[in-house]
């Protein structure tokens, strides 16, 4: 496998979300073409291995993901035990974030101040100090798009919850 080719792997290990050839351009440093033909000889490789993971194109760019055949392993190995309050102020920090607890207590309620350390300690959810030091920054981490596979919601789905806000 080529210097670039392992370097676009590392990107997509490292981002853990789709990017676009245009992205991974940028972060390999080098032209569009370049890493075009990068990503293809990399998707070779992966075609040809025998390995739980794959470089798969989606709606949004490409990604280094887990193989369908061992999604079962993510729920025996990584289980989250959320309730349905916690699950939905995980889902309002998902599609809201990076958002303020000021202002996800505001959408969902003072049981949102329970829901955070809980979210935080699962790994679901970065919580960080804002300048001012009133409030924190809330935001879904990498583990939450690989355990829930969730790249994107579906635009309908947004909108849904754009128009009832």
């Amino acid at each position: 496998m080529s210097r670039l080719a392992s370097k676009i792997e590392a990107i997509l290990y490292l981002k853990a979300q789709p990017l676009t050839v245009a992205e991974i351009a940028e972060f390999a440093a080098c032209d569009r073409e370049a890493a075009e033909e990068g990503l293809i000889e990399l998707m070779g490789e992966y075609a040809h291995r025998d390995s739980a993971l794959e470089v798969a194109e989606t709606a949004n760019g490409y990604t280094l993901q887990l193989r369908e055949t061992f999604h079962h392993l993510v729920q025996t190995l990584v289980p989250a035990d959320l309730g349905l309050g916690a699950l939905r102020t995980l889902a309002a920090i998902a599609l809201r974030g990076p958002i303020s607890q000021t202002e996800l207590v505001e959408l969902r309620g003072s049981g949102a101040y329970q829901h955070v350390p809980e979210l935080v300690e699962l790994g679901f959810v970065r919580k960080r100090r804002q300048s001012d030091g009133r409030s924190y920054w809330l935001q879904v981490t990498n583990k939450f798009h690989q355990y829930f596979q969730m790249n994107q919601l579906p635009q309908e789905f947004e909108q849904h919850i754009k128009a009832k806000s």
